[in-house]
């Protein structure tokens, strides 16, 4: 009887509603405007952003379950950092905002990438680490411009097929996922620069990387791997990262690289020891052509008689303090084309970015001591802890792979 009562207490109210002139319609829209009103209710801080005319917004960490519908109306916006929040979708009206560069939505409940994301077709950087992702849709191959996408710390469990049809992405960071292989044909990626498989399942070394000669970032740390292949075939690699695999040295590569992984510090002293040895040996071989009167050659490099000897040397080897840092320093896109060595020019993978507080840097590499940082224009990535922190500036200069968000 007593869910007769309250049936009928409802069906009362329903009534007397139906004699105030509302229909259910008319509630429903009246509480809809409730909740835009509670939603319009901004932060401390917040409404000055809005107002400043600043092509970038960050609104990371302000708790927001929805996305401001005035941000929607900026269309100056060139960067908009909306992380941390509570966001599941974005609202459709996002898409007005045609002028977006940079887009991060690291960090909140999305299961799947908003449809509306997918329609900004200026996208050069998008980022969708630490959400509840398992695949991509078709829609973002439209993304054609997109040179960096992050989708680190989600659910995938094989390798999403769409990112074929993106011809430009240089640098993919898929790390703390759940894949076990790579697809054989992943070498289609060529205009792939670094590439962050960290934190997966795989158990064997994928032979298909083995294909992948642009590469010059390559992370594989956290992984089950017990024996790795020859990388010398890689030319391009500068950075190859193996560390928390069951293996005891790491696998031979190419003398620019720089690896880093259990046994890598003796590899890369000795590797160091040979060059000293060998610059060495230049020296003394050209002091001796000096002191007879000829002309020294030095790697089949003719110097001038008024050449000192010191100057001969440094065109066979730098100085190792040298040495140990410029095959790391990697600029942005060479518009020539060119690399010289140990300097190495090349189409880094724009991963930087950085705005009151949030930075992503990845493509510059600097090594100091055991802790390796990775500059760029937009990305700085630190293994040790998903730290981000975003700066602002236009190009991407290097790859890497350390994590650091603040």
């Amino acid at each position: 009887m007593g869910n007769s009562s309250r049936k009928g207490e409802g069906e009362e109210g329903e009534e007397e509603g139906g004699k105030d002139g509302e229909e259910p319609e008319e509630v429903a829209e009246k509480e809809k405007e409730v909740e835009q009103e509670v939603e319009e209710e901004l932060p401390l801080g917040v409404e000055e952003l809005l107002e400043s005319g600043d092509p970038v917004l960050d609104l990371s960490y302000r708790k927001f379950k929805r996305l401001p519908s005035r941000v929607c109306a900026l269309l100056h916006l060139e960067k908009l950092y909306i992380c941390g929040n509570s966001l599941r979708t974005l609202p459709d009206a996002i898409v007005e905002l045609q002028g977006l560069r940079i887009l991060a939505l690291d960090f909140n409940k999305m299961e799947d990438v908003p449809p509306a994301v997918c329609q900004l077709t200026n996208l050069t950087r998008l980022y969708l680490g630490s959400n509840r992702l398992m695949t991509l849709p078709p829609e973002l191959r439209n993304l054609q411009s997109l040179r960096c996408l992050w989708v680190e710390s989600n659910y995938f469990q094989s390798f999403p097929r769409e990112l074929y049809d993106l011809p430009h992405l240089k640098s993919l960071q898929i790390g703390d996922n759940r894949l076990k292989t790579l697809p054989p044909d992943l070498w289609r990626m060529e205009a792939l620069r670094g590439l962050w498989l960290y934190g997966n399942r795989f158990d064997t070394f994928p032979k298909v990387l083995l294909r992948m000669e642009s590469l010059e970032i390559l992370d594989l740390d956290r992984n089950k791997i017990s024996e790795f292949p020859s990388l010398k075939r890689l030319k391009a690699l500068r950075l190859f990262s193996y560390d928390h695999n069951p293996v005891d040295e790491p696998p031979n590569v190419g003398e620019e690289a720089l690896v880093v992984g259990e046994g890598a510090a003796e590899f890369l002293e000795a590797r160091e020891a040979r060059k000293d040895r060998l610059r060495k040996a230049a020296e003394k071989e050209a002091e001796e052509l000096a002191l007879a009167g000829e002309e020294p050659v030095i790697h089949g490099i003719l110097k001038n008689s008024g050449s000192n000897s010191k100057q001969a040397s440094s065109g066979a080897s730098d100085d190792p303090e040298v040495k140990e840092e410029d095959p790391l320093v990697t600029e942005g896109e060479d518009e020539g084309g060119c690399v010289e060595l140990p300097i190495t020019d090349y189409d880094g993978v724009e991963l930087e970015y950085e705005e009151e507080g949030v930075e992503y840097e990845t493509e510059e590499l600097i090594c100091e001591g055991e802790v390796f940082e990775y500059e760029g224009e937009e990305l700085e990535y630190e293994r040790a802890e998903m730290d981000y922190e975003y700066e602002d500036r236009e190009e991407l200069e290097d790859l890497g792979r350390q994590d650091e968000r603040t």
